[in-house]
């Protein structure tokens, strides 16, 4: 009977105080015996922990038992759990998305980019500077075959011509006839128009032809004949830039330079058909200022040829404007 009463009063005293922090001392003292302590401190634990999970029942709070600390709300801890997992799983789909958006991205940009350095190729092949080859030996040694040459298109136009320039200009109409261009096949002419459409890929000289400026609008140019300097309006050039061996001219000439006309000649003068060899025809061998696309003012290519193309000054510095 002890124990019986013992087990209910303990059954009593924990569902009524749920603050009493040491239960089974309380059994302890209401049951010496060692069976009846046993029943009884097992159900104060049974009677404790039913206090609680109906308690958490009612408020959906965790408890914990006083003698171990274990938590009894197993319910709320499985939910915890799942909402971490689920926490954990849902960005995934995002982060896959995130990863291809930007790979998206990469590619925008990269076209972007791609398409604004054309643009700007282009802006600059157009207005500033373009890329020639030398295809031929007239204006050896200054210029030599597949030299890579940059000509600047702001001469003429905000800067000046001045005699002695190296220029690249369009053909008026016959200098090229009877010369034979080696033709690339029909793809490879394609892709290489394209590229020197944009600037990436030097004009060559299908059209268009390289020499030196000797003598500007109103000039009178001159010559004797074999073995005599070229004069240019009465003053005698000493021209360093000749190819070794080259001689001034071979037969004699005398022209004044038409308006808006520039007279030009090849360094390697017997090898270069130059003005000498057009007078016969409109503008007696002097071609248009229109034609002209810009002055070569580098060297660019091959590495060991790169250099600047400058000026001789001292070989017009004493030549008199045209009177």
């Amino acid at each position: 009977m002890t124990g019986s009463a013992t087990h209910g009063s303990a059954c009593k005293s924990v569902r009524v105080s749920a603050d009493d922090e040491h239960p089974r001392a309380a059994a302890g003292d209401q049951a010496p015996g060692g069976r009846d302590d046993d029943v009884t401190t097992r159900g104060a634990r049974v009677g404790r922990r039913s206090g609680e999970v109906g308690r958490h029942g009612e408020d959906g709070q965790d408890f914990q038992d006083d003698q171990d600390g274990t938590n009894v709300g197993v319910d709320s801890s499985v939910n915890d759990v799942a909402a971490e997992s689920s926490d954990e799983q849902a960005p995934r789909p995002a982060a896959r998305r995130s990863r291809g958006g930007s790979g998206a991205s990469i590619l925008k940009e990269t076209g972007i980019i791609l398409v604004s350095a054309l643009v700007l190729s282009w802006l600059i092949k157009t207005f500033l500077v373009q890329a020639f080859f030398i295809p031929s030996d007239s204006m050896n040694d200054t210029l030599i075959e597949d030299d890579r040459i940059m000509v600047s298109k702001l001469t003429p136009g905000p800067f000046d011509l001045e005699r002695g320039d190296i220029v690249v200009f369009k053909d008026p109409g016959t200098w090229l006839d009877g010369q034979v261009v080696e033709k690339p096949s029909a793809w490879r002419s394609a892709v290489n128009d394209v590229l020197t459409s944009v600037g990436l890929y030097p004009q060559d000289a299908g059209e268009h032809l390289v020499k030196r400026v000797i003598g500007l609008p109103g000039d009178r140019v001159a010559c004797k004949g074999e073995g005599e300097p070229v004069t240019v309006n009465g003053v005698p050039l000493d021209e360093p830039y000749l190819a070794p061996g080259a001689i001034p001219a071979q037969q004699p000439f005398d022209i004044t330079v038409p308006a808006d006309s520039l007279w030009v000649m090849g360094d390697n003068r017997q090898r270069s058909a130059d003005s000498r060899f057009h007078m016969g025809e409109p503008g007696g061998g002097s071609i248009p200022m229109d034609n002209v696309v810009g002055k070569a003012f580098v060297t660019v290519w091959p590495v060991d040829r790169m250099t600047v193309l400058h000026n001789p000054g001292d070989t017009f510095k004493d030549v008199p404007d045209p009177s």
